[in-house]
């Protein structure tokens, strides 16, 4: 028996503005229940005594040079531009300040 219902999917969907067939919902209600009942089984396993993890194999950064490339040229992108001013994009206002 899945511990998500299809009422809850239904839902969830609805509110999501997701249009789902009530066989996509069906579906979805049993896969997620295994997830659940997944997660739930998990959460047993997990005790104090088991430290966490992120990542099974331990990760190591790898850092390349920081080294200053090939770049635009400022006047052909601001050629490219809808609108520009000064070197810079000009962009319609979206908040209402002076």
């Amino acid at each position: 028996m899945s511990t998500i219902s299809s009422q809850e999917v239904a839902r969830v969907a609805g509110l999501a503005r997701i249009a789902l067939t009530d066989e996509e919902i069906e579906r979805f209600a049993d896969e997620l229940g295994v997830v659940a009942e997944s997660v739930a089984l998990v959460s047993q396993v997990a005790t104090p005594e088991v430290p966490a993890t992120s990542h099974p194999i331990p990760l190591t950064n790898v850092w390349r040079e920081d080294v200053v490339g090939e770049t635009l040229d400022r006047d052909e992108v601001m050629a490219c531009a809808p609108a520009s001013e000064d070197g810079q994009f000009q962009v319609p206002q979206i908040l209402e300040e002076d």
